[in-house]
């Protein structure tokens, strides 16, 4: 049995050019049907579609801290501003992400430029129409984290003219958003305004009276007048002892210096006492006894009107802020690369899809064009495979028949 020698690839590639050229005309039919037909399609039938973008992104926040405030409420500044309905920057992101992905506005996009008209719809659902439109309207985050907006239509001009009203439409509904924000908060702060004051008032009146009732106007000061008092006091009656114990060893106690002294004595022992108990309060002493428990009472009662007051400020402040922030109509979104009429197609692909079907077509008419080949030379071998392809025709021709 003669052995077969394996082809090598030189002889592959003549084989394969000689079936297409001895079928060149069935290989030409097939190549250029395929590709005649779609440059048909990509040249005059197919509508092409044009695209129009913008490049956006949300306001740096321009909530004021309230670092002070949050301290002394003994919380972070981010959980008060949660609490109170003030975004951050990443909060006003995710609000013009959902308007531009908004039901609401797609809907307005959709009744401006009659895209049911414009489409050609046929169906009977609103939201059929509505997914029509948002297969050509699309948003996402570049590198930059930045909002890109893209429309596709068949007109770059409407296109460009779409992407502008979806901005106008986002800024206005965001200007909304953020003017009911500011607005939720004035009503917050000035609610709490009025009872900041209303609190103040009463410290300003309760402590005014806790002032009047136990003469303790400044335990600072009145605490080092009473020591400095009672340390004179104590130093005059220390002196007095010693003359009177004197005066005793030089002339006794019957002597008139000596009852003079012990008069004195009595006198300073007497205001030290009433010193020592509180009696003289009334021109500014304090009783050491009690000056412990008034001068905590004190501080607590001052600071108190302390932090009302501080925070009567703070809260003062925010409210006009809020009203600032609530007056003011002005553009929101930054626009960084405004839509232009860009008539530079991006559907269909005219290049690529000649170029892909060409390819295609050629392989498939040089796929044909062999399997032909090699069945013929198979027949002239009378081979197995001749066989089986004469049976396979002859099922087609029993039908037929």
């Amino acid at each position: 049995m003669e052995k077969q020698e394996s082809a090598g690839f030189i002889e592959i590639c003549l084989r394969l050019m000689n079936n297409n050229l001895k079928h060149f005309k069935l290989w030409l039919t097939i190549l250029l049907l395929p590709t005649i037909t779609a440059f048909v399609l990509v040249m005059w039938v197919i509508k092409p579609m044009y695209a129009a973008s913008a490049t956006v992104t949300p306001p740096a926040s321009t909530t004021t801290s309230l670092s002070g405030l949050s301290s002394m409420l003994g919380g972070s500044s981010s959980g008060l501003s949660s609490m109170l309905g003030l975004s951050g920057n990443d909060e006003d992101e995710n609000a013009v992400w959902t308007i531009l992905n908004s039901w609401e506005l797609h809907n307005e996009v959709i009744e401006k430029f009659d895209l049911k008209r414009r489409y050609k719809f046929k169906g009977d659902f609103h939201s059929d129409l509505l997914k029509a439109f948002r297969k050509n309207f699309g948003v996402a985050l570049n590198k930059e984290q930045m909002i890109d907006i893209y429309v596709e239509d068949e007109d770059y001009r409407v296109a460009a003219e779409m992407v502008s009203f979806i901005l106008d439409k986002a800024d206005s509904a965001f200007n909304a958003y953020k003017t009911a924000q500011a607005r939720q908060s004035r009503i917050y702060f000035q609610s709490r305004l009025d009872s900041c004051e209303h609190a103040l008032d009463s410290l300003l009146d309760d402590f005014a009276k806790f002032q009047e009732e136990n003469n303790f106007y400044d335990p600072e000061i009145q605490l080092e007048s009473t020591l400095k008092y009672l340390s004179s006091l104590q130093v005059r009656r220390e002196e007095v002892a010693m003359e009177m114990a004197y005066e005793k060893a030089d002339r006794g106690e019957g002597s008139k210096r000596y009852d003079e002294l012990h008069k004195r004595y009595k006198g300073v022992n007497s205001a030290l006492n009433a010193t020592l108990k509180g009696k003289n309060d009334n021109v500014g002493m304090v009783s050491l006894k009690k000056s412990p428990k008034l001068s905590a009472e004190y501080l607590r009662r001052e600071t108190e009107v302390r932090v009302q007051e501080a925070m009567y400020k703070l809260l003062r402040q925010q409210s006009e802020q809020m009203r600032l922030e609530e007056s003011k109509m002005l553009t929101n979104l930054h626009i960084l690369v405004p839509p232009w009429e860009n008539n530079k197609k991006v559907y269909p692909l005219r290049g690529v899809t000649l170029i892909f079907v060409f390819s295609l077509a050629f392989l498939l008419a040089t796929l044909i064009c062999n399997i032909i080949g090699y069945i013929e030379t198979e027949k002239t071998r009378g081979t197995p495979v001749a066989n089986e392809w004469s049976t396979f025709k002859g099922f087609f021709g029993k039908s037929k028949g």
